[in-house]
C-alpha cells in the first residue's frame, strides 16, 4: 500500500499528522500532487471545536483539513477530459461528490495527495498558467469569497466604500473593489501592520478603529450625509464587515446615511449589544454574502493576471515539515495575517 500524509483535527486546538493510503484514480477522476495549501479561519474553527459533531450522537469525529489547495495534477483516469499530468489547478472544494473538501466531507487538501472526484474542468479544477507560483494559486478560494461579497455589493465606481476587517477576506475584497473601479475604498482595522498592507494592495485610505473615531473620520474622508431622520452621519455609500466583531457591525450601524448597505461576509460571533432598531434611522440594507455560488473560477485568469499583488497578502509560506507550527501562528490572534502550508518546490 502506498502512503501518504494527512492532515487532520486532533485534540482540542491540535491536528494530527496521518500517514493514510494514498488515493487512486477511478475512470472518472484526477490525482493532484498539493504544492500549497492556505489555511483558513474554518480550518481553525474546528480545531477550537477539537473535530465535528458529525458522529453518532453528535460526537466529535476527526476531519481533514483543508480547502485552499493548489497542486499539479499527476494522474487522468481515462474518461476525463481537458486534464493532464502536469496541469497546474486550484481546486474548487465544493464540486466534490463526498462533500465538502476540508470542511467535513471525506476529503482534505491538506495532504500530499488528493483525489479529485468526477473532475470536470470549470465545475471541480481549473488549470492556471504556469508562471503563477503554486502559493499564490492557493488564494483562489478565499479570493472567490472575497469577490462574491463584491458582487453582493454591487458596488459602482462613485461608491465610497469601507472595509473592515484587513484579513486575507477583507484585503481580498479591497482588490476587487479597486479593480472593479471604486474610487474610493478605506479599510479600517485594529492592527497596524495590516492597515499599511491594505494601503500596499490599494486602499485609498485607512483607519485605526482601535484609537481613532470611526464615524468621523468617515465622515472627513467621504463627507457628511444624514439618515432618515436629518441626523448628520457620513457620506459611505457601501460597508463591508469582513470582521465579524459586533463592535463592526455596531460601528455601521451608528455611521450610516440614508440608503447605505452593510455586506456581512465575517461570521458573526453571537451578541445582544447590536442595535438593530439603529438601522430603521437609515433604512440600512443588510445583505449576507456566503461562498463563491459562481465566482470560484471566475477569478482565476484575474489572480493569475495580479498575482504580485495578492502575493501581497500571504505573511507566512510554511514548509509542510513545519505544519504544526503553520497552524500554531493561523491559530494565535494577530500572529500572521495569511498562513500557506508549502510542499515541496511551491513555485
Amino acid at each position: 500500500m502506498t502512503t501518504m500524509k494527512s492532515v487532520l483535527t486532533g485534540a482540542q486546538n491540535k491536528i494530527d499528522v496521518v500517514d493514510v493510503e494514498r488515493p487512486v484514480p477511478g475512470p472518472r477522476d484526477a490525482l493532484v500532487r498539493i504544492r500549497a495549501c492556505g489555511i483558513c479561519g474554518t480550518d481553525t474553527f474546528f480545531l477550537h471545536m477539537g473535530g465535528a459533531p458529525f458522529g453518532p450522537g453528535g460526537s466529535m469525529t476527526a476531519l481533514p483539513l483543508g480547502h485552499e489547495p493548489a497542486g499539479e495534477v499527476v494522474e487522468v483516469g481515462a474518461e476525463v477530459e481537458g486534464l493532464k499530468a502536469g496541469d497546474r489547478v486550484v481546486v474548487n472544494p465544493q464540486g466534490a461528490p463526498s462533500g465538502i473538501i476540508g470542511c467535513g466531507g471525506e476529503l482534505g487538501g491538506m495532504n500530499e495527495y488528493l483525489l479529485i472526484e468526477d473532475a470536470e474542468v470549470g465545475r471541480s479544477v481549473a488549470v492556471f498558467p504556469d508562471h503563477v507560483p503554486f502559493d499564490v494559486a492557493a488564494l483562489n478560494e478565499p479570493m472567490a469569497v472575497a469577490r462574491h461579497c463584491v458582487n453582493r455589493s454591487e458596488a459602482k465606481a462613485a461608491d465610497r466604500v469601507v472595509v473592515f476587517g484587513a484579513g486575507p477576506i477583507g484585503l481580498g475584497a479591497t482588490i476587487w473593489l479597486k479593480l472593479r473601479g471604486v474610487e474610493h475604498v478605506v479599510v479600517a482595522d485594529v492592527i497596524p501592520e495590516r492597515l499599511e498592507t491594505a494601503l500596499a494592495v490599494g486602499a485609498d485610505a485607512v483607519i485605526n478603529s482601535a484609537g481613532e473615531d470611526v464615524t468621523a473620520r468617515l465622515t472627513e474622508l467621504h463627507g457628511q450625509a444624514a439618515n432618515a431622520l436629518g441626523q448628520p452621519r457620513a457620506g459611505t455609500d457601501i460597508y463591508i464587515d469582513a470582521a465579524g466583531a459586533p463592535a463592526v457591525f455596531q460601528a455601521a450601524v451608528d455611521s450610516a446615511k440614508w440608503g447605505a448597505k452593510l455586506v456581512m461576509v465575517a461570521v458573526q460571533k453571537k451578541s445582544d449589544a447590536i442595535d438593530l432598531g439603529g438601522m430603521l434611522r437609515s433604512e440600512l440594507t443588510l445583505i449576507a454574502s456566503q461562498g463563491y455560488p459562481t465566482e470560484i473560477f471566475e477569478v482565476t485568469p484575474e489572480l493569475a493576471e495580479h498575482k504580485d499583488l495578492f502575493a501581497r497578502l500571504i505573511s507566512h509560506r510554511i514548509p509542510f515539515a513545519e505544519v504544526d507550527r503553520a497552524f500554531e501562528l493561523a491559530m494565535t490572534p494577530g500572529a500572521a495575517e495569511k498562513v500557506v502550508v508549502t510542499f515541496g518546490d511551491s513555485e
